[in-house]
């Protein structure tokens, strides 16, 4: 900011989704049991894991992981959301715009490297069974996990240290209902090629990478399935994997939409409505798609239930 007279920002205006009050009063209903539903059923997962042995496996400890990172990934937007509908201006400080960003591009970037690590998990299981314990070993998962959430601090770092580097000291209007990087770049003073490119290689790499592996993991999984004699045997293998492709479906597809097609494509609405969907909704989905279609799931559930129930 030195060398440019002119005031720095220290407040952001989040402009939101709608400014019609009715449409307020209706879109926060909705969000907000949205946030309900998503924290209660990924507590849900996360505690039915750790309190059923039968689920103590390396795919259910990525799956609460998962869990996790969707509550956070979701709280990192989601009550600043509600607050919009609630207040006629919605303030952020500048560290607090930057504090959301960062934490929404760790857990955001750390679940694309979980649903990676998830995939390889099916691949090693079903074409590899007999080395299974082996190769997905406790050291193995600690590793796999630890590189998940260092790869998402440090994109995070990567994001967030290019706008530490920018002045704003002009237009403090976010259009949109969270501090994502791209309005935040448009409201910067500072001209440099170099927070458009860089973040975004990065980014694309992160799902250029993942999504290879995903890819790779399901065309081995796909050929060793069909090597299986047996109808029931095949139904059975592909019975551990639909759930797990349906969450990498929506979550991929709508973040390819956002930051894989060309920006005259779609309008900033469209984006914001895209970014709803990612940010709040399939956080809301994936406890549904991993409880409502898998039978270990439920099977762990119905005992749990069936034993609290004993001790009542």
């Amino acid at each position: 900011m030195s060398g440019n007279n002119c005031t720095a920002v220290t407040h952001f205006i989040i402009l939101g989704l709608a400014d019609d009050p009715v449409l307020c009063v209706i879109l926060y209903v909705i969000f907000l049991g949205v946030y309900v539903v998503t924290v209660v059923g990924n507590l849900s997962i996360i505690i039915l894991i750790r309190n059923s042995s039968q689920l103590h496996t390396p795919m259910y400890l990525f799956l609460s992981h998962l869990a996790f990172v969707d509550i956070v990934f979701s709280s990192s937007v989601t009550p600043l959301m509600l607050m919009s509908y609630l207040e006629d201006t919605t303030l952020i400080t500048f560290g607090g715009c930057l504090a959301q960003l960062c934490c929404g591009c760790t857990f955001g970037t750390t679940e694309c490297f979980l649903l990676a690590v998830m995939a390889y998990d099916r691949y090693v299981a079903i074409c590899s069974p007999l080395l299974y314990s082996t190769n997905m070993s406790t050291r193995v998962c600690t590793l796999l996990l630890t590189t998940s959430y260092l790869g998402g601090c440090i994109n995070a770092c990567i994001f967030t240290g290019f706008l530490l580097n920018r002045s704003f000291c002009g237009p403090n209007k976010i259009n949109h209902f969270f501090c994502d990087y791209s309005p935040l770049l448009k409201l910067s003073y500072s001209q440099d090629d170099l927070a458009e490119v860089l973040p975004a290689i990065s980014a694309a790499s992160i799902l250029m990478i993942t999504m290879l592996v995903i890819i790779i993991s399901y065309v081995y999984i796909l050929f060793s399935v069909l090597k299986i004699n047996s109808t029931k045997g095949r139904s059975k293998a592909f019975s551990t994997c639909t759930s797990h492709l349906t969450a990498v479906t929506l979550f991929y597809g709508t973040l390819t939409f956002i930051y894989a097609m060309p920006k005259s494509t779609y309008s900033t609405d469209q984006n914001k409505v895209v970014s709803v969907f990612y940010t709040v909704m399939i956080p809301m989905l994936n406890p549904l798609i991993y409880s409502l279609r898998n039978n270990e799931v439920k099977g762990a559930l119905r005992k749990l239930l069936s034993r609290k129930h004993l001790f009542l």
